[in-house]
């Protein structure tokens, strides 16, 4: 399993103001690229997508940023009994 540069058609950018994995990006370990590519599976070499961040500080931020939108989306909808 190896490169074969087709990954670079999906080549994702930066997100402004929001993290990588939060807006959707999923990450290569073997390409070494961040892309934009709804399978779990890499285009380009066939390896699994990474769709979580390894480091402990960028689990907390996702973490608190899905807990937000979470909560923004039960405040909109009202639950009715």
């Amino acid at each position: 399993m190896t490169c074969k540069g087709i990954c670079i058609r999906h080549k994702a950018q930066k997100p402004v103001g929001t993290g990588r994995y939060a807006s959707g990006q999923k990450r290569c370990q073997i390409c070494e690229i961040f892309i934009k590519w709804d399978g779990l599976w890499c285009p380009c070499c066939g390896y699994r997508l990474r769709t979580k961040p390894r480091n402990l500080k960028y689990k907390a931020k996702l973490r608190a940023r899905k807990k937000i939108q979470e909560s923004h989306i039960e405040k909109a909808i009202p639950i009715r009994v």
